[in-house]
């Protein structure tokens, strides 16, 4: 990956291998870039798998996972590199959240849930950030045509036969929002359109459509 990106761009890239569903990972490669002398400007918590099924069925091992992955080690490498940022007086967090943070998500209620978590976590931390020199962005796209619905075995929901964005469209709006400074960006008009509804709506209605949207991939 590295040897590709200096090919195609002319940039100096470097690869650590890790997963972070093992709860040391983060620690690891906060060594190893000590090690390798590298500074943190921009760090992009990006990493991240949805399940789908009803919770009392699932592989409850794959769910602890998805915890340690989008929440735990999202949090442990922010705790780990953003001190030095704070010394530097510069350094800008993009943490990727989600749409499905907005609301409750029957059939995918610990996804949703961890994702819950990074919004809020991201927008209380922007807050504590401001005047530091360091920002935190929280990017809040629905569904985005990559892996991620075969992985959690959605591919075929209604959420995702509706149309999903380009992740390079969300990648290139949420980088623009990291430069600005922003705390939490939505990608999308219909994805905009969606949160403002849910807002508004009675919750019995929300969790009503989002088991609709989701279960139909089970």
């Amino acid at each position: 990956m590295g040897a590709r990106l200096t090919a195609a761009h002319g940039i100096a890239a470097q690869v650590i291998a890790a997963d972070l569903a093992d709860r040391d990972a983060p620690e690891r490669i906060v060594a190893e870039l000590a090690r390798r002398a590298i500074e943190i400007e921009f760090l992009v918590n990006n990493a991240g798998f949805g399940t789908s099924g009803p919770f009392a069925e699932s592989d409850l091992g794959r769910e602890l996972d998805l915890v340690q992955v989008n929440i735990a080690a999202l949090v442990h490498l922010t705790g780990l590199i953003l001190p030095g940022m704070i010394a530097r007086g510069s350094g800008r967090i993009l943490n990727l959240g989600s749409t499905a943070g907005f609301q409750p998500g029957p059939f995918m209620a610990v996804y949703y849930a961890s994702k819950a978590f990074v919004n809020s976590f991201t927008e209380a931390l922007a807050f504590e950030l401001a005047g530091s020199g360091v920002t935190a962005t929280v990017s809040c796209p629905g569904a985005t045509a990559t892996e991620f619905s075969k992985v959690a075995g959605t591919a075929r929901s209604r959420l995702f036969q509706a149309g999903a964005m380009q992740a390079s469209q969300v990648a290139a709006h949420a980088y623009r929002a990291m430069l600005a400074g922003k705390s939490l960006v939505i990608p999308g008009a219909r994805n905009k359109m969606s949160v403002q509804i849910q807002r508004i709506s009675p919750r019995s209605v929300v969790r009503r459509v989002a088991a609709r949207m989701n279960k139909n991939g089970n």
